[in-house]
């Protein structure tokens, strides 16, 4: 049996804000845009280069959603951005307006950096060491 993630939920306030932020700050790829009634849609990103995982831009639809927007993970690290090229991705993230929480570091396992998403969920970008 074969298994893998196909996409990850990510609440939003707002469709159109979330794909701009997705597509123009970080550079993914908008996958699919699909409208399902009169307020919600189906929206599919992914970074260049994804092969299997995606994010679904769900846009809050109950109060208790959107407390949860920006903090999915109580203030952790939600989401990993892997990078063949962490000092390209970081400067243009830096000139995109994307906010880093910290300044780039060297651990055992690569160079890594935390920024924030538009509503303040927790992301690293990370170079593995091959």
């Amino acid at each position: 049996m074969t298994q893998h993630i196909g996409s990850i939920a990510l609440v939003v306030k707002d469709y159109d804000e979330a794909i701009n932020f997705y597509t123009q700050k970080l550079g993914f790829i908008l996958l699919e845009d699909t409208l399902l009634s009169e307020d919600k849609r189906w929206v599919v990103v992914a970074p260049q280069g994804a092969k299997e995982t995606s994010l679904l831009l769900a846009k809050a639809a109950s109060p208790e959603q959107e407390n949860s927007i920006g903090n999915q993970t109580g203030g952790r690290v939600f989401l990993f951005l892997h990078t063949d090229n962490f000092w390209q991705d970081y400067n243009k993230m830096i000139a995109n307006g994307v906010e880093f929480l910290e300044s780039p570091r060297q651990e055992s396992y690569g160079t890594v950096a935390v920024f924030k998403d538009l509503y303040g969920n927790k992301w690293d970008l990370l170079e593995r060491i091959k």
